[in-house]
């Protein structure tokens, strides 16, 4: 059955204007190509061969033919790159066949409604001037209106270039013209068509907003981002920032597809919109531009829910870095770190590390100088405070007046509107920069004690954490800064100061390298001046080898067989660096049953962590796709692919890698549940203690005889052993979890009163030494306890 047999008997007039050659040419096409056995589908391949020789008019036909096709009864058999690869040629339409060429696409059958069917006819258009699209804008909107009752649609490539060709035709009504560009298919379009439609679709930024809508590319090509800056306006810039502005707090949610509810963060075309807006920030030259494009890389880079491995929007992203990077300059470095310390996606986080190493080829510098050489003061003095017309802004980022917290209105609003500003960008940078001394330590860098003076001591953000830490000299002396003379010295706990030479090398205090005496002394000496370190340094825990590790000699399973809640141990790795955390029951979007997580560590080393989820996954998670429980396995380290024997392992990366374990552990385990049950749930709230349930022991120990109810507690090995009026209560070191003696009954205590009626602590990394305390104060004084889910449980 050829063409014209094929055309509905309706829709056979539409033949009548064509002249002979053109249906002599159909039935040559339909003859040759049908013969050859194309049955079910006609492909461009058929055409080889066939076209020698073929001049305009005969490949004019053959587009007209193919077009046709698609109408026919059997028109499924119109090749989609037939039709791709015919709609490539520059042919030069008459009117009628552009009428033509557009009568077919609409009112197709919906199974026939694919991006493929409108190429051809937008290709006879898209070169026209807009006066002569005129006739055809009826064709046009009724097309575009089919083209949107397709789900997913918006994302087609066709439906791109004709909401491109209708948003020129619709300049009087702005707002109009602004929808045809940006379709509804997540929040963030439903935003910028909402609340900005009117201004993007203005004379003076339309022509942009389409420009915008050509972004599609992994980078932008010179001539584009040339384009850009010459449609550039100031409105154009001011509408770029707030825009962009949005992004940061924008979350994903849920939007219907056409078929389902699904959460959506953003589509493809919104993205590409994005993008296009990052991209034009690389002429404008306002010092707002590396703060926003910061802000966005760490938004959109970050997972579903602000965390994970995944990122929200790669793209957009990639675009923010992409700008920063030829920015260049040290300006960036800070925006970048703060991706570097938040983000962790691995091909986000390996762009981050290119654009600095980068940066510190063209400085001369390594990137760990280009970072603290880079981190911003926030106009902030030595003492971490800035002070102006009365307000003042601390480390905390807090702002007060004259001591108080109440901003009276006549304070000038402009300085309070940068004091706010700065605030908010410190209470980001904080984070980071306690992450980046903290990665120092694990990684037992050495400075000249003129940099670390410098960059460290002296700076107002970094030496809020740098001169709470102890330092030592390679082979010499350790001590705590203090500043004699205008000179930074070290002062030991016996009261003895050092001034290392301006190029002596200096390190971080680790307390794996020396004695259990010299650890003891520095502990007692941080609770007698009550100096609360930025992260547990001194009482920092320490893994060393085990016999049972020695013997598995390339794993370690001292952290194995635990049942975690997923999600939050998921997060707590992620924030320190570990990837690959993805878990779900077999589900594209939630992951497989068993995963490995893994971190890059110092000297090319990799720690990975094995986990899966148990037999009951399935029937706990109500056959859903999101995991809630998962059971830890081995840990390795490898050199490349290569497994590391533990004993090859340098002793402080073995000992940080672990303890991030013993953290996730510590924090996310099933067997801290108050209210829980099971072998697992009793050998792990009353078992051994691990590392860092030693050293909250250890603390324990040396707090307790500070407090009011020193003459009711005893430790041993695995309590805190409390001594109260109606009972005798065992507090477990590890869990928190209590029972009650004599008969070792549980007593679930899910919250107690203030922690420690004012006592210092050294640390509080999880919140567990606290917690211990509170309850030991609380059943210490039994008799008082009024809450009767606790004392029913005493008294029974």
């Amino acid at each position: 059955m050829g063409l014209l047999n094929g055309l509905p008997a309706e829709l056979r007039g539409w033949l009548d204007g064509l002249d002979q050659a053109t249906l002599t040419m159909f039935r040559h096409l339909d003859t040759t190509l049908r013969s050859q056995g194309a049955h079910q589908f006609v492909d461009d391949t058929l055409l080889k061969g066939l076209s020698a020789g073929w001049g305009e008019a005969e490949w004019r036909a053959t587009a007209l033919w193919a077009q046709l096709l698609t109408r026919t009864t059997d028109g499924s058999i119109a090749g989609q790159t037939l039709l791709s690869r015919l709609a490539q040629r520059r042919l030069r339409w008459t009117p009628q066949e552009r009428e033509l060429l557009w009568r077919t696409t609409l009112i197709a059958p919906e199974r026939h409604r694919t991006d493929h069917l409108y190429r051809i006819p937008i290709s006879s258009i898209k070169e026209l001037p807009a006066s002569e699209r005129e006739p055809l804008l009826p064709h046009l909107m009724l097309a575009q209106r089919e083209m949107e009752a397709v789900p997913f649609s918006a994302d087609w490539t066709a439906k791109r270039l004709l909401d491109d060709l209708l948003a020129e035709h619709l300049t009087e009504d702005p707002a109009e013209a602004t929808r045809s560009l940006v379709p509804e298919g997540d929040g963030f379009a439903a935003l910028l068509r909402e609340e900005y439609g009117k201004r993007l679709g203005e004379a003076d930024v339309l022509p942009l907003l389409r420009h915008w809508a050509t972004a599609t590319s992994a980078t932008p090509a010179p001539q584009w981002t040339a384009r850009a800056g010459e449609l550039l306006t100031p409105h154009a810039s001011e509408l770029i920032r707030e825009i962009l502005g949005r992004v940061p707090a924008y979350r994903e949610g849920p939007w219907h597809n056409g078929y389902h509810e699904a959460v959506t963060y953003l589509r493809e075309r919104t993205a590409d919109l994005l993008r296009g807006m990052i991209w034009t920030c690389e002429p404008i030259d306002e010092p707002w531009v590396t703060g926003l494009l910061g802000e966005v890389a760490l938004a959109t880079a970050t997972g579903i829910g602000g965390s994970g491995p995944n990122s929200r929007s790669e793209r957009v992203a990639n675009a923010a870095l992409g700008v920063l990077a030829r920015r260049g300059g040290t300006e960036v470095v800070a925006q970048l770190s703060r991706v570097q310390a938040k983000v962790r996606r691995k091909s986000i986080l390996t762009k981050v590390k290119q654009i600095l190493d980068a940066i510190a080829v063209q400085t001369g510098l390594s990137p760990e100088q280009l970072l603290e050489r880079t981190v911003p003061t926030f106009g902030l003095d030595h003492d971490g405070t800035r002070t102006e017309q009365g307000l003042t802004l601390s480390m905390t980022g807090a702002i007060t007046y004259g001591g108080r917290t109440t901003i009276p209105k006549s304070v000038d609003r402009e300085l309070l509107a940068e004091f706010r500003a700065t605030a908010k960008e410190l209470k980001k940078a904080i984070p980071a920069e306690r992450f980046r001394v903290e990665r120092a330590l694990a990684s037992e860098r050495t400075w000249p004690w003129q940099e670390v003076c410098e960059f460290y001591l002296d700076h107002p953000v970094t030496g809020a954490f740098a001169r709470n830490l102890i330092w030592e000299t390679l082979q010499g002396p350790a001590g705590l800064p203090v500043r004699v003379d205008g000179a930074w010295e070290l002062t030991d706990q016996a009261g003895h100061r050092v001034q290392p030479g301006p190029g002596a090398p200096v390190r971080l205090w680790h307390p794996i390298s020396h004695t259990a005496d010299e650890v003891r002394v520095w502990r007692d000496h941080l609770l007698e001046i009550g100096l609360r370190q930025p992260y547990k340094q001194a009482f920092r825990e320490v893994y060393l080898l085990t016999p049972a590790e020695e013997e598995t000699r390339d794993h370690s399973r001292r952290f194995a067989d635990h049942l975690l809640r997923y999600g939050q141990a998921k997060a707590l790795l992620t924030e320190r660096g570990w990837t690959g955390m993805t878990l779900g029951h077999w589900d594209a979007a939630g992951g497989s049953g068993q995963c490995t997580a893994a971190k890059e560590l110092p000297g090319g080393l990799t720690a990975t962590w094995d986990f899966h989820l148990d037999e009951h996954s399935y029937e706990r998670d109500g056959y859903g796709t999101t995991a809630s429980i998962c059971v830890s396995g081995d840990i390795r380290f490898l050199a490349g692919i290569s497994p590391v024997p533990l004993a090859e392992v340098p002793p402080l990366i073995l000992s940080e890698a672990l303890r991030d374990a013993d953290l996730a552990v510590g924090v996310t385990s099933t067997g801290l549940d108050p209210d829980g049950h099971g072998d697992y749930w009793q050998s792990y709230g009353f078992g051994d203690l691990a590392e860092s349930a030693q050293v909250r022991r250890d603390a324990l120990s040396r707090l307790i005889g500070r407090t009011a109810i020193a003459g009711r507690c005893t430790m041993t090995d695995r309590f805190l052993v409390v001594r109260g009026d109606l009972r005798t209560y065992k507090i477990h070191l590890g869990s928190a979890n209590i029972l009650m003696e004599p008969n070792d009954a549980y007593l679930c205590i899910v919250s107690a009163r203030d922690p420690h009626a004012g006592l210092f602590l050294p640390f509080e990394e999880d919140g567990r030494l606290a917690l211990i305390l509170s309850k030991a104060f609380l059943l210490a004084n039994d008799t008082a306890i009024t809450d009767p889910s606790i004392t029913r449980q005493i008294r029974a």
